[in-house]
């Protein structure tokens, strides 16, 4: 079967591009799978996301866009492949076990690699999976101290992603440089509404007549990163805190595990402090 590879472009809008993207594409025999474009007209900026396959040398493809493409052009070129990830958790199960069962029936295009903890409580949960669990205690030192021992664990796994699965700390921006755009995490809220701590009792408190979930991108802001997907679900004036926290867990799940679903296929493009996604 012909290796298939995802190409990703963004870069200044002008008048051609798709003819001569594609155009490098034919002339090296190349079949296009799908194709999906968008112009921001605000900012005159480009996006393309291109499907195709073929036995090619992926250098020689990437020379030929540089030439025909403006300069400031990024651009991806990557074999179709399952990508490598490490979840991050604390004490919740609700996340990390949803994709634990998708990895295990092959749903998602990851390989979970390992499972690193701040508590102990869910190593058993990983370990039914034959996943490796890290615990990393976070008592009795400094959160820079904490983040060291962290990125050792992390860094002898060399995942493409780290996933934020519940993982009730705040990240310092020492440690999210040293993965940028690489981190994704699952808010209990429907963001910007109800940042930070507490969300549920947030949405309680205002009398909120529905609750949500955001899966971002973590950068420097908290729960600022571009988000990637949300969804939400309706509650009433009946239910209480807990009620409202229950009912957002499986919002939390779905909405992450459909994040990651479109990282992990290479549909999204982060643009400023925003994202395009080819769903």
């Amino acid at each position: 079967m012909p290796d298939e590879y995802i190409l990703r472009i963004d870069c200044p809008d002008e008048t051609g591009l798709v003819h001569k993207i594609t155009g490098v594409l034919y002339h090296n025999q190349l079949n296009i799978i799908r194709n999906d474009e968008f112009v921001d007209k605000e900012n005159g900026q480009f996006f393309m996301r291109t499907v195709f396959s073929g036995k090619t040398n992926p250098d020689k493809i990437m020379y030929g866009l540089q030439g025909i493409l403006p300069n400031t052009a990024r651009i991806y070129l990557t074999a179709k492949q399952v990508k490598n990830v490490v979840i991050l958790v604390t004490k919740e199960h609700h996340c990390v076990s949803d994709l634990l069962i998708r990895h295990a029936f092959r749903e998602l295009p990851m390989n979970i690699r390992a499972v690193i903890g701040n508590h102990q409580v869910l190593e058993p949960l990983a370990g039914q999976f034959g996943v490796p669990f890290h615990y990393i205690s976070h008592e009795g030192i400094s959160r820079e101290t904490h983040e060291e021992q962290l990125a050792a664990v992390i860094q002898t796994y060399q995942p493409d992603y780290l996933i934020l699965a519940k993982f009730m700390r705040v990240l310092t921006p020492g440690f999210t440089q040293r993965f940028p755009n690489k981190i994704i995490n699952i808010h209990h809220s429907f963001l910007p509404a109800f940042i930070g701590a507490n969300p549920y009792r947030q949405a309680y408190n205002r009398g909120v007549k529905i609750i949500g979930a955001t899966a971002h991108f973590v950068n420097d802001n908290l729960d600022e990163g571009p988000i990637i997907t949300q969804d939400v679900t309706h509650v009433n004036h009946s239910q209480s805190t807990a009620q409202m926290a229950m009912a957002g867990k499986d919002v939390e799940k779905l909405v992450l595990a459909k994040a990651l679903k479109l990282v992990l296929e290479d549909r999204v493009f982060i643009y400023g402090n925003k994202t395009i996604i080819f769903e």
